[in-house]
This record gives C-alpha cells, structure tokens and sequence, in this order.
C-alpha cells in the first residue's frame, strides 16, 4: 500500500556525521524499513518530535533504498535540537515533496553542476546519481564556491571525483587562506574556463542573486535556456501549497518546484517581494 507523503511517520538515525562545526549529516531509516522513493533534488520535512519541522533536501542516491541522507546547517530551534540527535534516535519525516532534476532528460549529455554554499546539498544527489550509474552520462563538471575555506565540507568527497574518468572539480572561496588550495573568487569566476558543447546541461542551486548570475555567464558560454536547471530555496512550512509562505506569483515552490527549468521560472526570479 502506497504511504501518503502528508502524514508524518518515524525514522530512525542509523549513523550521525559531523561535516564541520556547524553541519552534519543524519542518515535515517524509515521505521519498519519500507523504502522511500525519490528522485534526486526532492525534499523531505523532517522533524523533531514537539518542536516542528523543516525542509531538508535528501542527498543521498534514490538507489541506496533502505537509507536516505540530510545534510543540515544548524540555524534555528528545530535543527538545533537535531544536532544533538544521535544513533537509536528518532525524527519525523514527510515526503518526498517536490519536483526533481531532470535525470531521464539529462542521460547521455554532458553535465555542469553549479553550487554556492550548502546550496551544493540539493546537487549532491546529482552527484551520488551520475557516480552510480557513470556510463549512462557524459562529461560532469562540479563547481562550487564557499565564503571561507571553513565552509567547505564534503572536502575529501569532492576530492575524490577528480579521479574519476570524465569527472572534473573546481572549488573556489571568497577569501582565501592558509592552507587553501583552491581559487579565491566568487563561483561565477570560473564558468569562462569550462568546456561547453551542444549536449551540456547545467544544474545551478545557490543564493539567488548568485543563480542569475550563473546563468548570464552559462548563457554566454552558449547554453539555451532550456538546457538550464535551477532549484529554488524558499521558505516552505507545509509542502503541500497551503500556507503560502513559499509562493513565487501564482507558484507554490514546494509544488511546482523545487526545481525548474529556468526558461519557465526566469520571469518571477529577481524581483524585489515577489
């Protein structure tokens, strides 16, 4: 029997990683260990029994079915009391919510994943999912920027993809620092180095004024709109088009999005109170 998204069901933290001071990762497991499909660049709401609950974008790959990952910056009461969470604990999720990246669409063409700060979660299951099944996808280009070098997690993850065939990545910081390895510059810096041809995609999730920035210079670098991809951040409370607080226009983000082709989206992004 198919579970309903909206009603809220137990799972179990089965492993808690520390990423840096200020982030972590809970790999949970549904109770009962029924599966929960989704598709990469979906949602959950995820919850702490008698506080509430936020939305968390699952980084983890749609094939690994008896677990899925969150990736959570400790911002507020809810998250907070997340953190102090550990293995045998409980939270609640609803979901998955949501539209996700076009994986079907994007098979055998060459990929650029665009990222700014923890807006790199939402394409990290991109990531997970081309890692997996490598030979159905051309090139992928990683690029994600930071504010400072402590921000930068999921440092040896990414690290590793440069070994991979057919996998670049580029990181880059607003400040430098000692130790850092990187370029130091905001991440729309290095989208003129990139190769592009006439099977790139790209996929871009960051701060908005970053996102359009992404793509004026993926546009000159000569990718249609149609081949671009943005997930949105906004604040979404119910993912189930009820409250509100997350229309853009006449769009529920948590309906409609969080993902969009940009093409169909460029018209509401950019305007002061919408």
């Amino acid at each position: 029997m198919e579970t309903d998204p909206h009603i809220p069901r137990p799972a179990i933290i089965r492993d808690r990683i520390e990423e840096t001071p200020t982030i972590f990762t809970l790999r949970l497991e549904p109770e009962g260990h029924s599966p929960l499909p989704f598709k990469p660049g979906q949602f959950n709401m995820v919850g702490v029994f008698g506080l509430g609950e936020v939305p968390l974008s699952i980084v983890s790959d749609p094939s690994d079915v008896d677990f899925f990952d969150h990736t959570i910056r400790i911002v507020g009461r809810v998250t907070g009391a997340m953190a102090r969470l550990g293995p045998g604990d409980r939270v609640s999720i609803r979901g998955p919510f949501g539209n996700g990246w076009p994986m079907d669409e994007s098979r055998g063409r060459d990929i650029v994943l665009v990222s700014g700060g923890l807006g790199c979660a939402p394409l990290v299951s991109v990531v997970n999912y081309v890692v997996r099944r490598r030979e159905e996808f051309g090139s992928l280009t990683v690029l994600h920027g930071v504010k400072n070098p402590g921000d930068l997690f999921w440092k040896e993850r990414l690290s590793r993809l440069n070994e991979q065939e057919g996998t670049r990545v580029f990181l880059t910081s607003d400040e430098g620092g000692a130790g850092w390895e990187g370029a130091v510059g905001p991440v729309t810096d290095l989208i003129p180095n990139i190769p592009v041809t006439l099977r790139t995609t790209a996929k871009i999730c960051g701060p908005e004024p970053m996102m359009l920035s992404t793509v004026r210079k993926l546009r000159d670098q000569g990718i249609p709109e149609d081949d671009l991809w943005v997930s949105l951040e906004r604040n979404m409370q119910c993912a189930a088009g009820f409250c509100g607080h997350c229309q853009l226009g006449e769009i529920f983000v948590c309906r409609g999005g969080p993902v969009f082709r940009y093409a169909e989206i460029k018209h509401r992004l950019g305007i002061r109170g919408l």
